[in-house]
């Protein structure tokens, strides 16, 4: 599954980054977006683009392109 097709309110465990270009993998994992981390979707903008998602008590937005190549696993 991926991190765009969570629902809001729903919580899974990132397992792969490995789709996504480097200097954007990197970005991520700096803010805490890594293999294993709980992730929360908080929740969508109105047009369904940027999403909102807490890991680490921290919330980051992300584009939805971004998130569909987010590998989750949902607890």
């Amino acid at each position: 599954m991926k991190l765009a097709e969570l629902n809001v309110g729903q919580s899974a465990t990132i397992r792969s980054l490995q789709q996504l270009d480097s200097s954007t993998r990197k970005k991520l994992m700096v803010m805490g977006l890594l293999p294993n981390t709980a992730v929360t979707l908080v929740r969508k903008a109105p047009m369904g683009d940027p999403l909102q998602v807490r890991v680490r008590d921290v919330s980051v937005a992300i584009r939805k392109s971004t998130a569909a190549q987010i590998s989750i696993e949902v607890a």
